[in-house]
């Protein structure tokens, strides 16, 4: 029996998943304690000790390193790429490294790379958060010093997109879409005929506020705040992604208790949830402008589109442009089965990521 390792590192934790083809076996997430993780001096050895974890996994799954077929890591923060499933290699390796922007997702590769290496198979990621199809003309933010960058949910959103497409019987390449994923963060991307060609910055706040995202700010209150002396850089930055949002109205960013509290008529919640709602329906609409008025269908995913209040809400400010459909989660492992099973069945052909320097 041929099995798919797939791997996704946070800060205190890695989740680990194995698929048999699409069917899931086990998913575990591995939890690493602050005391843990402060014991290692430098990067390489809290790889080893995460990759040793995995391995204990395996073990305790009584699941032989022969026995993978594919190893998957979640992609992390190296340079924009177009969309696809790409090769764990050398060149991929040195950018997650290098890169000056740290997130504990840059560990995920290098981690699927050993393993898969002493397997004797391949180690890929699939759609990172930095997949850029941007058009030309979304690029331009207003000033050429800050171009619109892309970095947004690419796994979850080109995953649903495809099962969609599926699920009606056609291609995603066919197909125009508005998907929004709703969890931490909320990104709205406007897909047209296979490329995300305009979407929001969700890991800096762009766009409409989430439970720990400010979302766009008033940008010379912004700049004022910054100069005044009261705040540190980390607490100007914290105020954006963190600490943003729903946090900082309700000290919160549980949106379930939320929603739940504004459905019983708290006040306090009802207008938090409320204009987080019309933020999002108004980011949606505003997508309609990329697609040139013609929209096959308006997707809700991630963690909130559980929320059915929430959802309903939204699908009526936004049902007129076409029809609603609601895909709740963000299973990122599934995603990456997804992905893997493709290159296994050969449905698509890995792409290799090539040379860079920061």
């Amino acid at each position: 029996m041929q099995y798919i390792l797939a791997i996704n590192p946070g800060s205190t934790s890695t989740k680990v998943a194995l698929y048999q083809g699409e069917e899931e076996y086990k998913v575990k997430t591995l939890r690493h304690s602050i005391e843990e993780l402060q014991q290692f001096q430098t990067e390489e050895e809290q790889l080893k000790f995460r990759k040793e974890k995995v391995v204990e996994f395996l073990k305790e799954e009584k699941i032989d390193i022969s026995s993978l077929a594919i190893v998957m890591a979640r992609g992390g923060l190296s340079k924009p790429i177009e969309s696809g499933v790409y090769l764990v290699d050398e060149n991929l390796l040195h950018d997650l490294k290098e890169t000056p922007r740290k997130h504990a997702s840059n560990w995920a590769a290098k981690i699927a790379f050993d393993i898969a290496s002493e397997a004797k198979v391949n180690a890929y990621i699939a759609d990172p958060v930095v997949v850029d199809e941007l058009s030309d003309i979304a690029r331009m933010s207003g000033h050429p010093k800050f171009p619109r960058v892309s970095v947004f949910h690419a796994l979850n959103q080109k995953a649903v997109a495809r099962t969609y497409a599926e699920k009606i019987g056609k291609k995603y390449e066919d197909l125009n879409l508005i998907i929004t994923h709703m969890g931490g963060g909320v990104s709205v991307g406007a897909h047209l005929k296979g490329k995300v060609v305009d979407v929001n910055q969700a890991l800096d706040g762009d766009g409409p506020f989430s439970p720990e995202r400010s979302g766009s700010l008033p940008v010379g209150d912004i700049i004022r705040a910054a100069f005044s002396g009261a705040y540190t850089q980390q607490e100007m930055i914290s105020m954006v992604v963190g600490k943003g949002g729903m946090s900082a109205y309700l000290n919160t960013i549980d949106a379930k208790a939320v929603e739940e509290a504004a459905q019983a008529g708290s006040e306090a919640e009802l207008k938090v949830m409320e204009a987080m709602i019309y933020q999002i329906a108004k980011s949606i609409n505003s997508m309609v402008v990329p697609l040139q008025n013609k929209v096959d269908a308006v997707i809700l995913t991630g963690g909130m589109a559980y929320g059915k209040w929430f959802t309903g809400k939204i699908t009526e400010y936004v049902n007129h442009i076409a029809d609603v459909e609601i895909f709740p989660g963000e299973d990122e492992m599934w995603a990456l089965a997804l992905n893997a099973n493709q290159v296994i069945n050969n449905k698509i052909t890995p792409k290799e990521y090539g040379y860079t320097e920061f």
